[in-house]
């Protein structure tokens, strides 16, 4: 299992394919797996990685901030000897995804933003969450997150118990830490600065970051546009795989 080495600790990733290279940046609370049904999909080379605090990666001390994460991302890049890339990010890897085009514009091709806005929840919400993890642990509030993960359907079906599995086991230290990267980023007047194309997907069961936020955020990019997933919640690339996989090889195929 590869993994590059940080001041802060080692982060674990995966190289797959050839060709023009693709990097895709998880969400809070899972690991490069949920990227497992989509990149298969997908042409070219297809780079995953679990954030610090996630997965295979180790977990720094707090704080940290969404553009600490970027820097790792960008880290990689230099590891993997990449002068650009796309970056396909989910919720919080989509902040990410955002903060690395920010830092260093002339890297980042492309951007798919799943799920996510330039500003997610408020400081007092995430404040709540890190309060009921304090007090309960993950397993405590696993129940809410799954409803703003995931819509009924798919809650129904066995697949949601691994990923439950996986949440109700994630590190409470790396959790916490995002919580709190999350609750002081705010890119609202940055973004407008994004020159790249840009793809934002949404779903129309995401509780978390509803299609409305989405498209606020698509009006603050040049040029960003929005695909709506019927049926879909948080994490597409998990409860609509082959639908998330279809829009980003058609946003691959159009990338001038």
């Amino acid at each position: 299992m590869p993994v590059l080495m940080r001041p802060w600790g080692h982060l674990h990733y995966q190289d797959k394919g050839s060709g023009p290279p693709v990097i895709f940046a998880n969400s809070l609370g899972t690991d490069l797996r949920m990227w497992q049904d989509v990149t298969p999909l997908l042409p070219g080379r297809r780079i995953t990685f679990d954030k610090r605090g996630h997965g295979l990666s180790a977990t720094p001390e707090a704080p940290w901030t969404v553009q600490d994460l970027a820097a790792d991302v960008l880290a990689l890049m230099d590891h993997l000897e990449l002068a650009s890339t796309v970056m396909v990010g989910c919720s919080v890897g989509g902040m990410v995804a955002q903060a690395a085009a920010l830092a260093a514009p002339a890297r980042v091709r492309g951007l798919v933003l799943s799920n996510c806005t330039a500003r997610m929840g408020t400081p007092e919400a995430w404040a709540a969450r890190i309060a009921a993890i304090e007090a309960h642990g993950i397993g405590g509030i696993t129940d809410m997150i799954l409803e703003r993960w995931f819509p009924p359907a798919f809650r129904a079906m066995p697949d949601c118990l691994a990923w439950r599995t996986l949440l109700v086991h994630s590190d409470q230290a790396g959790y916490i830490g995002t919580c709190q990267a999350l609750a002081l980023a705010d890119l609202r007047a940055e973004v407008p600065r994004i020159a790249c194309p840009v793809l934002m997907l949404t779903g129309d069961a995401d509780l978390g970051t509803p299609p409305a936020q989405v498209r606020e955020t698509a009006a603050l990019i040049p040029g960003a546009r929005v695909e709506l997933l019927e049926g879909s919640g948080h994490i597409p690339a998990i409860d609509a795989p082959a639908r998330t996989a279809a829009l980003i090889a058609q946003f691959l195929r159009d990338l001038p």
